[in-house]
């Protein structure tokens, strides 16, 4: 008789719950699926939101929170997963402090959330019930961890660094006319 273990089984809830919602919003940016912008849309809300170049910046969000979400679902490459999506959501967080925290008001609760649940499940790993456990976790070791989420970091600093600078050589500039 196979028993289950609890926290192999809640790994797996977790994962697929938190891949879903990523792979979602994820496909609205990259195909308009569920009333998304699709490309175009988020090329032209990345641009608006000062993130440069736009077109470049809507890919990278939408495969961020697509690739992660659904290699986070099936538990593989989980610890590049993990940091891919938690790197996208520290570009979305970024959108939405000045707002506060509460989603209510268009704070950064929500994408801080799946940030933080993305990068859980990256630093814990996929847990019996995973392709990465099938796999014999090949892709799922300590190097990677380390790898996946130093360049995850990098990434998002010099993403969320750039638009900064961009918003404040903007602000400059408006100021001094």
């Amino acid at each position: 008789m196979t028993t289950f273990n609890r926290r192999d089984l809640g790994l797996l809830v977790l994962r697929v719950g938190t891949g879903a919602v990523l792979t979602a919003h994820g496909t609205q940016k990259l195909a308009g699926w569920f009333g998304g912008g699709g490309i175009k849309g988020t090329t032209a809300a990345m641009e608006a939101m000062g993130f440069h170049p736009p077109k470049h910046s809507a890919l990278a969000a939408g495969l961020g929170e697509t690739g992660g979400g659904v290699l986070l679902a099936l538990g593989l490459a989980t610890p590049a997963a993990g940091a891919a999506a938690a790197g996208t959501m520290a570009g979305a967080v970024a959108v939405h402090v000045p707002a506060g925290f509460f989603a209510m008001g268009g704070g950064y609760e929500y994408p801080a959330f799946l940030g933080f649940a993305a990068a859980a499940i990256g630093l814990t790993g996929p847990g019996e019930y995973s392709l990465d456990h099938v796999t014999c976790h090949v892709l799922d070791r300590p190097w990677v961890v380390a790898l996946a989420f130093a360049g995850s970091a990098l990434a998002a600093a010099t993403v969320v660094g750039r638009r900064a600078k961009g918003q404040a050589e903007s602000a400059d500039g408006a100021e001094g006319e």
